[in-house]
């Protein structure tokens, strides 16, 4: 909840807080507002386990953070050892190191410290399939830019 917080936002909400309250007042405050958090916490903790003992024994493994839209996905999706809709042969396909291959590396020319891209493989062209000579530009399509 508050890991977008940092130290000079941190920092201003002490200082407000004495400011405020004053520093007589501000250690009870501050223990009755933990009181607080506790009994709402426990609270929290008794609804759910009386809502999983209702539930009744095959919902025993239950967890509430599964209903989060995210977890659920990621959860049915990307973990478990059953995979009905064969997504992890699709992930598992997905090679992005041998994409990244084809494509032109910078190098650094020793003595001038000039960059240059060199191809790390025959690039082909769309028409024919043939590769390109060096030097010459890949056709242009205007309906795929």
């Amino acid at each position: 909840m508050f890991t977008d917080i940092g130290t000079l936002e941190l920092l201003t909400l002490v200082i407000m807080a004495i400011v405020i309250f004053g520093p007589d007042k501000l250690p009870k405050l501050i223990q009755d507002t933990m009181g607080f958090i506790r009994k709402v916490r426990s609270f929290a903790d008794s609804a759910k386990e009386d809502i999983r003992s209702e539930l009744g024994p095959d919902f025993k493994d239950f967890e509430f953070e599964d209903l989060h839209p995210k977890t659920f996905v990621r959860k049915q999706l990307m973990g478990g050892n059953e995979d009905p809709l064969g997504f992890k042969e699709i992930r598992d396909s997905l090679d992005i190191k041998s994409v990244l291959d084809d494509r032109p590396s910078p190098s650094v020319n020793g003595r001038s410290g000039s960059v240059s891209m060199e191809k790390t493989g025959p690039v082909e062209s769309a028409a024919g399939g043939a590769p390109l000579a060096a030097g010459e530009r890949p056709p242009f399509d205007l309906d795929a830019t």
